[in-house]
This record gives C-alpha cells, sequence and structure tokens, in this order.
C-alpha cells in the first residue's frame, strides 16, 4: 500500500510535529502542517493572519521563526509561479531549481520587508522583489565583464550567513561576525560585499523603513541627492580590491556603508553627522579615485 505523503511515519517527524504544533499555539496561530501544499487562494487569506502576528511577535523566538517560516513555505506558489515565466531562459532542469532557489532569496526580502498596514496586496509586494532577484542570477551569468567564480560563491555564501547571524544577533553582522562566521579574513568578506551590490537592484520606489526614515513611507528617490555615481561602476567595482586599500580610513567606511551595507546617502549622512550633498560629493570624489586608478591600471 502507498503511504500518502501527509502521514507521518518517523518519530522525529512527530516530535517536529508536535513542537510545531505548540508553537503555533503559543504564537496565536493555527497550526500548518505542510504550508507548501496550501492552495494560493487560502495562501493569501493565511498569510494577513500570519503578518498580524509576526508584527507582535519577538524576533529570535521559536513562535517567531514558526509565523516566519510558514509565510515563505505558503508563498513559494509565488516563486514558481514568477520563475516559470523565465522556463525559455533555463538551459536544464537544474537551473530551473537555481531560478526557484534565488527566487525564494527574493520571497524571503519581501516577506521581511512587508508592512501590513499600507494596504500592499502581498503578492502585488513580493513580484518584484522575486523577478528581481532571478533577473540577477541571469545578469551574474551574461554580463560582459566576467564575474569570477570565486565572488559568485562568496556573494551566496554571505548571504545565508547573514541571514544565520541577523536571526542569533537580532541585528546586522558586522564585517568582523561574518568573517568569523565563514571562516575567511575581512578584506575577503568587504571584497565579497562589495562585488555582491554590483548585482542588486532594488525598486526606487520601494518604501524607505531604514533607521533615518520618518515614518511618512518615503522612496528612495525621494531621499537620493542625486543620480548615484556608483552606476557606472558596478560592473568593474569587484576589480579594485587593490586600490581599496590606498583609501582613507573614512573613505572606505563610507564605501562600506554604501555598497556592503548597501545604506542609502541619507542614512550615511545621518551615521557621519555630515549634510546628504556632502555624502553625494565624497562618494563622487572617491568614485573617480577608484575610476582614474582602475584607468591606470588597465
Amino acid at each position: 500500500m502507498t503511504t500518502s505523503p501527509a502521514v507521518v511515519d518517523t518519530e522525529e517527524h512527530v516530535t517536529a510535529g508536535a513542537e510545531g504544533e505548540s508553537l503555533a499555539m503559543d504564537a496565536g496561530l493555527p497550526w500548518v502542517e505542510e504550508a507548501a501544499k496550501v492552495a494560493p487562494q487560502d495562501a493569501r487569506a493565511l498569510s494577513k493572519l500570519f503578518f498580524e502576528r509576526l508584527t507582535v511577535l519577538d524576533e529570535g523566538t521559536g513562535e517567531y521563526q514558526y509565523a516566519r517560516n510558514t509565510l515563505i513555505e505558503m508563498n513559494l506558489a509565488l516563486v514558481r509561479f514568477v520563475a516559470g515565466r523565465f522556463r525559455n531562459r533555463a538551459g536544464d532542469t537544474g537551473q530551473m531549481e537555481d531560478i526557484v532557489q534565488v527566487g525564494t532569496i527574493g520571497l524571503i526580502k519581501a516577506i521581511d520587508r512587508f508592512d501590513l498596514t499600507r494596504g500592499t496586496e502581498f503578492p502585488t509586494f513580493a513580484v518584484p522583489y522575486i523577478m528581481g532577484e532571478i533577473k540577477r542570477f541571469f545578469r551574474d551569468a551574461t554580463w560582459a565583464v566576467h564575474v569570477p567564480r570565486r565572488l559568485q560563491e562568496l556573494r551566496v555564501e554571505l548571504a545565508q550567513a547573514k541571514e544565520r547571524l541577523v536571526n542569533a544577533l537580532d541585528r546586522d553582522p558586522t564585517v568582523a561576525e561574518l568573517a568569523a562566521e565563514l571562516s575567511i579574513s575581512e578584506e575577503e568578506v568587504i571584497e565579497g560585499l562589495v562585488a555582491s551590490n554590483g548585482y542588486t537592484a532594488g525598486p526606487l520606489d520601494a518604501p524607505d523603513d531604514g533607521p533615518d526614515s520618518d515614518g511618512e513611507g518615503r522612496s528612495l528617490t525621494d531621499v537620493l541627492g542625486e543620480t548615484d555615481p556608483a552606476l557606472e561602476l558596478v560592473e568593474n567595482i569587484h576589480a579594485l580590491g587593490g586600490l581599496l586599500h590606498e583609501l582613507d580610513e573614512r573613505d572606505r567606511r563610507i564605501l562600506h556603508m554604501r555598497f556592503g551595507q548597501e545604506m542609502t546617502q541619507s542614512q550615511i549622512a545621518g551615521e557621519l553627522g555630515i549634510s546628504q550633498m556632502h555624502v553625494s560629493r565624497l562618494l563622487t570624489r572617491i568614485l573617480t579615485r577608484l575610476r582614474r586608478g582602475l584607468l591606470a591600471h588597465g
């Protein structure tokens, strides 16, 4: 007789199920045993309930992780839907699996940044994040400037390490903490963070929910001082490792905040106690110096 996938057939799964039910009860949420199999229409209604509870649960607790993980599993259908639009560009089944994997990263980012009070439906909010991660995946593979395999792998490892440390520390990890987590040097971490920024593109109309936000839901287009001078350098930034060591400590710190921590110019200005326009000028000067160094090196 064939066993149904829904049947729990090991003691380990029984324990996990019992613990999950307990966490769900403590979180004031229903127990969803196979969240990935929830129908999309049901997932939408359940997601609203889970998002409401997520706002009052303490990060790092088992109840919070249950709510967050269930949201991820319930909305995997969104990832598969968006990934399906790229089926013709996928070379084989293995690449389709990669597309779904990177699309899931976009889903997780959307869940962590979604604000139910803004009145936006979660699928509407999440699809651009998922689409962005998948498009970035194809850019990684097709850029005219070859991206070293080492940096591609390091980018994934850093993202995973950051996810683990954020959950453990309840804050963004430092470069030193990332280096210790991956058993690599801080210089390698910085190189990986700077390189990965070249592949990171978020929607400019996304609300700014950072520490310097005034709570009015302003977008990045409202707070950027001028056109970001880094745009024309993103394809070459990963080749500037040697030149970065020639910068002084403040310049390296500004680059780390802008490219490593993905802070806006206004957030950097608040951190340094200077004006946003001054930050813009400093970035222009630093990147002009790096550009000249790259051209001279070439």
